[in-house]
């Protein structure tokens, strides 16, 4: 299985892989759409997501008309949302854990820190699942 992050395409294999013109990948770049990465010579390297990325862009101002402003601001929200969908799956996650915590008995519980002190008889366990 290989890094899907890790930069493996020059500019002119992802021109020929997406049909597109070198000058149009430069062009992307130069507006913030793309930002590939680049090697000590300051070749451009592209990843296999950031081939999805252009061929998402080109989807959307070729396929369905949208201008460039327009498409940066839907990848830039779809960024946004996949970002939070990491954040949301990570606290549950911290929540299903907490809950399995809280369902062992007290003895074997680890002690845990907290942010604010509290009387520990205002306490009550919460029951989550």
């Amino acid at each position: 299985m290989t890094d899907r992050g890790k930069p493996l395409y020059m500019i002119g294999v992802v021109a020929d892989l997406l049909k597109i013109h070198p000058q149009t990948l430069r062009f992307y770049e130069k507006k913030g759409l793309i930002q590939p990465s680049r090697t000590e010579g300051r070749t451009r390297m592209y990843s296999e997501e950031d081939v999805e990325e252009i061929a998402r862009l080109l989807r959307l101002t070729r396929d369905l008309g949208v201008n460039l402003a327009g498409a940066e601001i839907i990848l830039k929200m779809r960024r946004r949302m996949l970002e939070m969908q990491r954040q949301i799956e990570s606290l549950l996650e911290y929540v299903r854990d907490e809950g399995e915590a809280a369902a062992r008995p007290r003895q074997e519980r680890a002690p845990r820190e907290a942010l604010v002190r509290a009387a520990t008889g205002q306490l009550r366990p919460v029951d989550i699942f």
